[in-house]
This record gives C-alpha cells, sequence and structure tokens, in this order.
C-alpha cells in the first residue's frame, strides 16, 4: 500500500528486482498504474489498484483483486500512512485524528486480517512503522499514538498467525528523503541539522529501505516474528 511514490514505490520497484509479482496499491491510481509501468518493466507481472486504506470496504476490495489476479498473497507490506501536524493537544480536530488514526492503523489491522486468509506458510507481513512511536512528540502526537499502535498490532498478530506460519514485522523508520518528509522539514538547515543527529551523519534515500524489506518477505528471516526493526541510521 502507498506504493505510488516515496517508500512504497522503492519497496515495490525492489521486490519486483527480486523476482515478485506485485500489486500496486494507493489512492490515486494514474500513478499506481505508472509504477506498475516500471515493475512490468523489471519482468515482474503488475496489477495497480486504488485504495484508500482508511476504507473498510476498499481494503476488502484491494485483498479480493490481489486473490483474483495471483491466486494467494505471499507478503503485505503495509506502507500508506498520514502524518498531519495539529498546533497542539487542543488543536487536534477530530477529522485529523480519524483520519490519521484510519490510515495508519485501522487499515493494516484491516488489511492484515484478510490478506492472511489467502498467505501460504511462509507468508509474511511487513508493517512499515516510525520512530515517533518510540520517541513521540507534541509535533507527532496523533501520528506516533498510531503507530504505536501499529507496533503493537505487529507484536499481537505476530502471536495470533505464528502457528500457521505466517511472520508479522514491523520495519521502523527514521528520517528518508521523500516528499512528505521534504513537507514536514522544507529548508536545507533543519535536514541538516536532523542528519547531524543520526550516527551516520545523513537522512537516507527511498531505496535503502528496501534490502531491510526483502530481508523480511523472504526466507532470510524465516525465525523473526513480531519484531520492530529500526531502521534509523542510529
Amino acid at each position: 500500500t502507498g506504493a505510488s511514490k516515496g517508500l512504497g514505490r522503492a519497496m515495490a520497484l525492489g521486490f519486483a528486482e527480486a523476482g515478485a509479482d506485485v500489486v500496486v496499491a494507493s489512492r490515486k491510481l494514474e500513478q499506481c498504474q505508472q509504477v506498475a509501468d516500471e515493475v512490468r518493466a523489471r519482468g515482474g507481472q503488475a496489477l495497480p489498484v486504488r485504495c484508500h486504506v482508511g476504507d473498510w470496504d476498499e481494503c476488502g476490495a484491494l485483498v479480493d483483486s490481489a486473490v483474483a489476479r495471483f491466486g494467494r498473497i505471499d507478503v503485505l507490506v503495509n506502507n500508506a500512512g498520514i502524518a498531519p501536524v495539529p498546533p497542539s493537544l487542543l488543536g487536534v480536530t477530530e477529522d485529523l485524528f480519524d483520519k490519521t488514526i484510519s490510515v495508519n492503523l485501522r487499515g493494516p489491522l484491516r488489511l492484515t486480517a484478510l490478506a492472511v486468509e489467502h498467505m501460504p506458510p511462509g507468508g509474511s507481513v511487513i508493517n512499515i512503522s516510525s520512530k515517533a512511536a518510540l520517541h513521540p512528540t507534541s509535533f507527532t502526537v496523533v501520528y506516533a499514538a498510531a503507530k504505536a499502535g501499529l507496533n503493537a498490532l505487529t507484536k499481537a498478530a505476530a502471536h495470533e498467525f505464528g502457528p500457521r506460519g505466517i511472520r508479522v514485522n514491523a520495519i521502523v523508520c527514521g528520517p528518508f528523503h521523500t516528499d512528505s518528509f521534504h513537507r514536514s522539514l522544507p529548508s536545507d538547515e533543519a535536514r541538516a541539522e536532523m542528519a547531524s543527529r543520526i550516527s551516520l551523519g545523513r537522512i537516507a534515500s527511498a531505496d535503502e529501505i528496501v534490502g531491510t524489506a526483502l530481508y523480511l518477505a523472504s526466507d532470510a528471516s524465516s525465525y523473526l516474528t513480531g519484531d520492530l526493526v529500526v531502521l534509523d541510521g542510529g
């Protein structure tokens, strides 16, 4: 999900290069179709699907479309997310709260529940979480709470589906160069200041999530489940 740009696009293309067929899902079908073309250019089959993961019924339609095309689901990547910034706790509106929770937590819960019903043993669910869940601030309050919930969902789902041979893990991301990151920190000075607090001294490029995602998707991590893999450059 959220595969039309940023980390989602990077993972979709990385999976295709590793031999996967990819369902490319996001709210904007035209952008999904563009990424699907890139997947096909790398030798994989691709199915673009418009899906707003905050919509309960659209989650069901996405899973149905994937199964109708490919017969099963081997890997689910819950990547779609939004991070609106409220002015204060008192400034959190009902609409901001509901949208943030629905996209970042309710959607992944629903998609996980549906997708695993079509997963063979060895299947993998990968949730894309955030360091904000571990170090929340007033700047990230609702987003951080939603991602903390996603971390809890990761561990709970790992317990439920482990006996079926299905693993559930999360990548807890630090800062990556994406459109949303640049909107939140528009100045070079602010990004440089953040980079100075990272052990590797830089912000990650989007494709640097791919190796970790491939590890969690593959049998290379066959004994790893319920884990929160922190990918933040130190």
